[in-house]
């Protein structure tokens, strides 16, 4: 049977740094192999999360990727697909502590094939940028952050459920200020779009996607509120990790380790659970979403369902009381609700066809 250990348990108490030292051990060498792009991706994602927050780590901690890291010139030019996971890894290594130039290398090598060239999005070209920038390498991509924020300054496209879209502007954010160390420039419609981007992920007690919209908030200078923050807080507590459970299918170490990230940057306790040795597994939480039901009594209100007002008795009357709070908190967390209801509602008619 597999163990699982919660959060707070009195028999066995880690420090963060040992925590995050498990957790490098654990997604480096126990849940899949190197040559797997989410064994990619998962490690470049905990590891610019660790980064980015300045945790301090032993040097002994990184041991278990110093193998990757000295084989990581072989590794990016035959996964060339790649190279922004391969990249990221090796410079967040080093900032963190590990010896060596590897990154340095790394991004002009990049350079030198036009790696980036091959990018068609404008958000993976932002990311590219901002890795070869960090070993003082340039790319040229005029009119990129014009675009950037275009995209961001239309309010309108996150009052509907988009997770892309949603993910997206998150990711902007964080390249634009480079993961908080400086003003991203936000317009203000574009943080009204993380606004609305939140809702739609409160309303979907979406933990994942909220805390990455309440980090973003706070990179772009703003105070996320604090019934989103307060959630995830909770949520935070409720995690458990199995130990040897993992068989290679997908689980919530995204949202564990976003919401945690979170934590972090609000001056909150993370890294709250010990974690065990060997293949982590972190199950999913149940959600308590309203976003269908009230979609649902949107759709049902017909031309009625552009006020808020005329929908909110309707949508009421399909909520239990605990999802009666929820809608509240949603209201209450964001004084411009009826203007984001008025998108939200999607009221009138794309006419004859």
């Amino acid at each position: 049977m597999a163990q699982v250990i919660p959060f707070f348990s009195p028999a066995a108490r880690q420090s963060r740094a040992c925590a995050q030292a498990a957790l490098i051990d654990n997604f480096a060498q126990h849940r899949r192999t190197q040559e797997d792009v989410f064994w990619l991706k998962e490690n470049a994602e905990l590891l610019n999360i660790l980064e980015c927050t300045g945790a301090e780590l032993p040097l002994e901690a990184l041991a278990p990727l110093q193998q990757f890291y000295d084989g990581a010139a072989r590794h990016i030019s035959f996964f060339r697909q790649y190279y922004r996971f391969i990249l990221s890894i090796c410079l967040d290594l080093e900032d963190l502590g590990l010896p060596g130039q590897t990154g340095a290398q790394l991004a002009e090598w990049v350079c030198r094939k036009g790696l980036a060239q091959a990018e068609l999005s404008d958000l993976q070209r932002a990311e590219a940028r901002r890795l070869l920038a960090r070993r003082g390498a340039e790319l040229q991509d005029h009119g990129l952050d014009d675009r950037l924020r275009r995209f961001m300054s239309r309010p309108q496209t996150f009052v509907i459920p988009n997770k892309k879209a949603a993910y997206e502007l998150t990711h902007i954010v964080f390249y634009l200020s480079e993961y908080g160390r400086r003003d991203p420039d936000l317009p203000e419609p574009a943080v009204t779009s993380l606004e609305y981007a939140g809702l739609v992920a409160f309303l979907d007690q979406n933990a994942d996607l909220l805390a990455e919209i309440c980090t973003a908030l706070r990179y772009a200078g703003r105070v996320p509120p604090a019934d989103w923050e307060v959630w995830l807080d909770r949520r935070v507590s409720a995690y458990t990790l199995s130990k040897g459970e993992f068989y290679g299918l997908h689980d919530a170490y995204h949202e564990y380790f976003v919401v945690n990230w979170l934590m972090l940057l609000s001056g909150r306790k993370a890294f709250r659970q010990p974690v065990p040795s060997g293949g982590v597994h972190v199950p999913a939480l149940q959600g308590g979403s309203i976003l269908r039901s009230l979609s649902e009594a949107v759709f049902d209100a017909g031309s009625a369902r552009a006020s808020w007002s005329a929908v909110r008795a309707r949508a009421e009357a399909m909520l239990s009381e605990e999802e009666h709070g929820l809608l509240a908190a949603a209201e209450r967390s964001c004084s411009g609700f009826a203007r984001f209801f008025e998108g939200f509602a999607r009221a009138g008619s794309a006419g004859a066809l």
